[in-house]
């Protein structure tokens, strides 16, 4: 348990720093200054839906280095007792209380200001499981501030994520996310 714990307090350090250290030297480095992160679960008895709008994030452009950190008690349910069992007993986010990701965007033209399409490669770590992954999403650079959106699937299996049989036809087996950021110039 301790062990998980530096893990997560050494990602979110590498994620801070990354944002905190960098200066005006560096014209293409941004921080988010909105986000929401969606899920919806499709499943036969009920679907379930919650947002989040506590991450953070940065990116080089130059680069296309990217980071984000999702606090997982930040979603927010219709019903209570939803967000309650979502926390205890499927992400365990006392255990596990930030989803991130690192990687790089690429195929996108950082000269064009409008939506493009963009990829982004990379470490996604959910619930303690980390995997290298690929997703497709857009891109809008307009100077100083920049947003990425993207709506990719997140299959509960791959992170460990256990459905009690109880509730199997409440709860989808393949989640989709949505995700959706604006970014400001750092100076």
């Amino acid at each position: 348990m301790d062990e998980l714990k530096m893990y997560c307090r050494k990602i979110l350090f590498v994620a801070l720093f990354f944002i905190l250290s960098i200066s005006n030297i560096y014209a293409q480095k941004y921080k988010s200054v909105s986000s929401e992160v969606r899920f919806y679960s499709y499943a036969p008895i009920e679907d379930i839906e919650a947002t989040n709008s506590g991450g953070k994030s940065a990116i080089d452009i130059s680069t296309g280095e990217i980071v984000f950190s999702i606090p997982i008690q930040s979603f927010i349910f219709d019903k209570s007792l939803m967000q309650e069992h979502f926390n205890e007993n499927y992400m365990e986010s006392d255990k596990y209380p930030h989803a991130t990701f690192k990687g790089s965007l690429t195929s996108y033209n950082p000269d064009i200001i409008d939506w493009q399409e963009a990829e982004a490669k990379g470490a996604i770590n959910i619930h303690g499981i980390e995997k290298e992954t690929e997703y497709n999403g857009e891109v809008k650079i307009n100077g100083e501030t920049i947003n990425v959106k993207a709506k990719f699937k997140v299959k509960l299996e791959d992170y460990k994520i256990k459905i009690p049989k109880v509730v199997f036809y409440n709860i989808a087996e393949v989640i989709d996310v949505t995700i959706e950021f604006k970014y400001e110039r750092i100076k």
